[in-house]
C-alpha cells in the first residue's frame, strides 16, 4: 500500500476540522508533514472525485465539498489507492515446471484480491467524521 491513502484521509480530516474555510496546499502540507506538491497531487484526485473544491489565486486553496459524516474511508481508498494492496511483483514463474513456482502468482493474486475486498468492507464502516472524533478524544 502507498501513503497516498493516509495523506488523503489526513487532509480530509484537517479540512473537516475547518468547516467553511479554505486551506492552502502549504498549510495542509505543514499539517500532514509532507511537501505541498505531493498534497496538490492528492488533492487533485480528491477534487476530481468530489471530496473537495478548489479556488485559484490569492486566498485560494481547498475546502471540503462533502459531508464528513457520510464519506467513508472505503470511498477515499477507492479514489486514491484502489489496487495498491497487491504488490506489483510476485514470486514464481508461470512457465516453470515446478508446481509451486508455476502457481504461486495465481494463489497470491487471489489472496490479495480477497484481502482488499475485506479491507474495503472494513473501511466502509469508518467515516471522515469518525476519524476526526477519534483524534479529538482525550
Amino acid at each position: 500500500m502507498n501513503s497516498e491513502f493516509t495523506i488523503a484521509v489526513h487532509s480530509l480530516a484537517f479540512l473537516a476540522n475547518l468547516p467553511g474555510h479554505m486551506a492552502s496546499s502549504e498549510l495542509i502540507a505543514k499539517n500532514v508533514c509532507t511537501n505541498p506538491a505531493r498534497i496538490r497531487k492528492i488533492m487533485s484526485i480528491l477534487r476530481r472525485n468530489g471530496f473537495v473544491r478548489t479556488k485559484e489565486g490569492i486566498g485560494g486553496g481547498y475546502i471540503l465539498e462533502c459531508d464528513p459524516y457520510e464519506v467513508t474511508l472505503a470511498r477515499v481508498y477507492r479514489a486514491v489507492s484502489s489496487g495498491t494492496l497487491k504488490p506489483h511483483w510476485c514470486t514464481g514463474d508461470p512457465q516453470e515446471s515446478c508446481l509451486i513456482s508455476s502457481k504461486m502468482h495465481c494463489v497470491m493474486d487471489r489472496i490479495f484480491t480477497e484481502a482488499e475486498e475485506h479491507y474495503v468492507q472494513y473501511l466502509g464502516q469508518i467515516t471522515i467524521q469518525s476519524v476526526l472524533e477519534q483524534i479529538k478524544k482525550p
